[in-house]
């Protein structure tokens, strides 16, 4: 590992200072909440910052506040604090089950949310040092190489899927996402903040080297609303999800009014499915209009050489837990 300094800045300020001093002295800089993931890449020289901003000693960045309307979140909370939040059990539980669903009670207990929504790609390529799309090179070896776990949609020229267990269940709540910045701060749709790489395949978000992901706000839960997130692994524990989804409904009785359903594991974005969630509104749950839910949720799939087994997982698992939500 190389030498770094560690700075733990005393507020958001204080952090966006140090980062703007140290880009303008010409060193790197990276930005560090539980560090579950930043320190194995360290390790394996995957990133090597001159400095790393620490964010955990800064007050209040990990509170889960009322709002009128909704709830805030701060980008710091843990995820085993946020997965146990009564108000986030009760009213959000895609997000608390989606959030208990990480790695290890180790890791959980450590790891952030904002730290989640930014993590890495875990392609194997990327992790072990090749130089790849993500890693400065030119390349995704994914395409004709060990491409077991990698995206069957909106994959190009990177086909990497995104690891992040919480962002679709906030793309399925329809979160907004707080950034700071050395310039101020801004606020987008969380479905805005991932980024395919078509637009920068370097990147998955829309971060600048500036800022950081301060908080996430939930809008107000409706009284119908039910929601799950499912997740297949290819063992049980410490593992990303092969496949998973995130399924919002405001249901009247056996109708849906509204649907979100979003995957995770199958693209290098939170995957929202806009065909899917059409075809649901305004009609009764029927074991025949979820089988046909999963059927939609599939269209335009485009596997690779090893993965093809992800399409009807995939429409299984919609199939599955759309029927079993509306039968709560």
């Amino acid at each position: 590992m190389k030498a770094f300094t560690n700075a733990n800045p005393r507020d958001l300020a204080h952090a966006l200072t140090i980062v703007r001093q140290t880009h303008q002295e010409k060193r790197s800089v990276a930005i560090a909440g539980g560090g579950t993931d930043l320190l194995g890449m360290m390790k394996e020289r995957l990133v090597t910052p001159d400095v790393v901003v620490h964010l955990g000693a800064i007050e209040n960045l990990d509170l889960v506040k009322l709002i009128n309307p909704g709830v805030t979140i701060g980008g710091q909370i843990t995820l085993d604090a946020l997965a146990a939040t009564p108000v986030i059990r009760q009213e959000y539980p895609v997000l608390a089950e989606a959030a208990a669903s990480v790695a290890t009670p180790q890791i959980r207990n450590v790891a952030t949310l904002a730290g989640n929504l930014c993590q890495r790609p875990w392609c194997w390529y990327y992790r072990n040092g090749f130089k790849c799309l993500k890693n400065g090179g030119t390349t995704c070896y994914s395409i004709s190489g060990e491409n077991e776990f990698h995206a069957i949609f909106g994959g190009g020229p990177s086909y990497i899927v995104h690891p992040s267990d919480t962002a679709p269940a906030l793309v399925a709540l329809d979160a907004t996402f707080r950034i700071v910045g050395s310039t101020g701060e801004r606020k987008l749709p969380a479905s805005e903040f991932f980024t395919l790489p078509t637009v920068d395949a370097a990147r998955e978000n829309v971060l600048k080297d500036d800022e950081i992901l301060a908080e996430i706000v939930l809008p107000r839960r409706r009284a119908a609303m039910r929601s799950t997130y499912h997740k297949v692994l290819d063992r049980e524990a410490w593992t990303h999800a092969v496949v998973s989804a995130a399924i919002v409904l405001d249901m009247d009785k056996d109708v849906c009014r509204s649907a979100r359903v979003v995957l995770g594991g199958v693209a290098p974005i939170p995957w929202r499915l806009p065909e899917v969630e059409k075809l649901l509104t305004g009609k009764r749950i029927t074991p025949a209009l979820a089988a046909d839910a999963g059927a939609a949720a599939v269209a335009g799939a485009r596997p690779l050489a090893k993965n093809g087994y992800k399409v009807p997982m995939t429409q299984a698992m919609v199939r599955r837990t759309i029927e079993g939500l509306a039968a709560v």
